[in-house]
């Protein structure tokens, strides 16, 4: 059994942002991650992703992201990124350890127990395993019937396997718009678009001004506020696409965020949907006995390709779940540099979707907590 004063449970930009901060007050972390290099999670996004929050206000403690990485990060540079950034600190990382467990041992310590039946002690534990951990299926009644590929977005990586093919993309977040996007210019013969949700469009930068820095101007206003300011700008900003199936949303934009759905930012998807390249239908209901796709308007489609943008669920049931520390949502109730009462020395972060940007939060956050642990 290894001992160590703090164990941090991934090497993503969150568990690195709090190795970083507590190497900085003087506390000694070890690093465990299961994937074979920092950054796992950010070398599997789809290759044309970049950051939606600017290099500026993306940066995590103690190094900034290099200027010539440009204003929107591409995801290989973030990963990059994230290589340098461990390096710079000195950050102890063991790669290739999965986490099955974490334990407490008498009151003020954690243990750590590894699939591999490994074991680490440590007074302070700090889980940072990623927002976007475990993949969603989808779940349609008849979905087995479909007889064309079904691929979950977590897989998708280009447009180069559907060239020429009919795709429908299900999911209007983030994740499924670029998508489709992407799947227009790799040559898709046919892109639409299923929506059960009319998602919050806004326009990534206007004059300038990144769409992130109006999220950490009002973040802290009151709900209803924000959801006014934001529809005023939506008028002003994004045309009115109900004309292409695509409506606007009939709840507020912060009032979502709240309920954990943030903002799409557009990176293509208005003009694509404006020139017919992405076609937005209704929500995927069902599949018929001959596999078509049954759609809640009662129409039918039978495309060659479906890509399930159906989302992640945080997956901390395992690690953490008889601790008593997680919501209904398997959600952390504290995070950041708080505890739960009945949990002292365990700490979160990464599991919130703040519209103000998650690099910037994880490195707020990070800071936070190696303060709260460097004072315990």
């Amino acid at each position: 059994m290894s001992t160590s004063p703090v164990i941090v449970i991934g090497a993503g930009p969150a568990g690195l942002a709090v190795a970083a901060s507590l190497r900085q007050q003087g506390v000694r972390a070890l690093v465990l991650e299961r994937a074979d290099d920092v950054g796992a999670s950010w070398r599997r996004h789809y290759e044309r992703l970049h950051l939606h929050t600017t290099r500026r206000w993306s940066g995590l403690p103690g190094f900034p992201i290099p200027h010539r990485f440009g204003r929107w990060v591409a995801r290989a540079d973030v990963v990059n990124y994230l290589e340098m950034y461990a390096v710079h600190h000195r950050i102890d990382v063991r790669t290739g350890v999965q986490v099955k467990r974490v334990a407490r041992e008498g009151y003020g310590s954690w243990v750590v127990e590894t699939e591999a039946g490994e074991s680490f002690t440590a007074s302070t534990v700090v889980v940072a395993t990623g927002y976007n951990h475990t993949p969603v299926p989808p779940a349609w009644p008849g979905v087995e019937n479909f007889p064309g590929e079904l691929v979950h977005a977590s897989e998708y990586r280009n447009a180069a396997p559907y060239r020429g093919k009919d795709v429908l993309v299900v999911g209007a977040g983030n994740t499924g718009s670029e998508i489709a996007v992407d799947l227009t210019e790799g040559g898709a013969s046919r892109v639409r678009l299923a929506i059960r949700t009319a998602p919050h469009i806004v326009r990534r930068s206007n004059l300038g001004w990144p769409a992130q820095g109006t999220g950490i101007l009002v973040r802290h206003l009151p709900v209803p506020v924000v959801d006014r300011i934001a529809a005023l700008v939506a008028r002003v900003e994004v045309p009115d696409l109900s004309s292409y199936g695509l409506p606007r949303p009939t709840t507020g934009l912060y009032s979502r965020v709240k309920e954990g759905s943030v903002p799409l930012q557009d990176v293509g998807l208005i003009a694509a949907v404006q020139a017919g390249l992405v076609e937005p239908v209704t929500a995927v209901e069902s599949f018929d006995d001959d596999g078509a796709v049954v759609l809640s308007d009662g129409s039918r489609l039978t495309p060659d390709v479906i890509v399930a943008a159906t989302g992640y669920r945080r997956g901390l049931e395992a690690l953490v779940g008889d601790l008593g520390v997680l919501d209904e949502r398997g959600l952390p109730r504290v995070h950041g540099p708080r505890n739960f009462h009945s949990a002292p020395g365990l700490y979160f972060t990464g599991y919130t979707n703040p519209i103000s940007g998650m690099f910037r939060e994880l490195r707020i956050d990070a800071e936070r907590i190696a303060r709260a642990i460097g004072r315990a």
